[in-house]
């Protein structure tokens, strides 16, 4: 039996994963989840990984591996939700789930809002939301796309179609992640 890819609730203990998850990205991967050129990633994700009333999850591969990683920020009246899935793992709904994944832990600490930055003409991103299936409302300022919803639309799955992402309709329910 083939075992499928399961999300875990992850934090500073597992930098050396997450670290190299960033470093099998490609530039152009990188560059749509942060926006510009990182330096290394033992730089920036220590600060990320133990930011306060922060949820962060990652999809891991049958051996154990990240493959990707989905972060949750509180940010006054909403909640940021940031992406990050490995070239290779792309177009299999793992960035669907995580979304829904990260919509729930969002409403569990009261947050009702979710949203999320990224590059216009980002067709990855646009993918994302559109089998999210839930009512997306964005804001345009330069090169930049706001994109929100209400988290209780995302993490409820009963919104989703027949045509579901692959991987989010085995998506594990129970366990850590919640």
């Amino acid at each position: 039996m083939r075992r499928e890819p399961r999300i875990t609730p992850i934090g500073p203990a597992d930098l050396a994963r997450t670290v190299a998850l960033h470093r099998r990205c490609s530039p152009q991967t990188l560059w749509s989840r942060y926006h510009r050129a990182m330096p290394d990633p033992r730089t920036y994700l220590p600060t990320l990984l133990t930011r306060p009333g922060s949820v962060h999850l990652a999809v891991l591969d049958v051996t154990g591996r990240f493959v990707a990683v989905g972060h949750l920020m509180p940010d006054h009246s909403a909640v940021e939700a940031a992406l990050l899935v490995e070239d290779s793992w792309q177009g299999r709904g793992l960035g669907t789930c995580l979304l829904r994944r990260l919509a729930r832990h969002a409403l569990s600490g009261g947050g009702e809002t979710l949203y999320g930055l990224f590059l216009a003409g980002d067709e990855r991103i646009d993918a994302i939301l559109r089998h999210a299936d839930v009512p997306v409302h964005r804001t345009e300022e330069g090169d930049t796309v706001t994109a929100w919803a209400r988290a209780r639309d995302l993490a409820d799955l009963r919104t989703e179609r027949a045509n579901r992402p692959r991987f989010c309709g085995r998506c594990p329910q129970g366990g850590k992640g919640g």
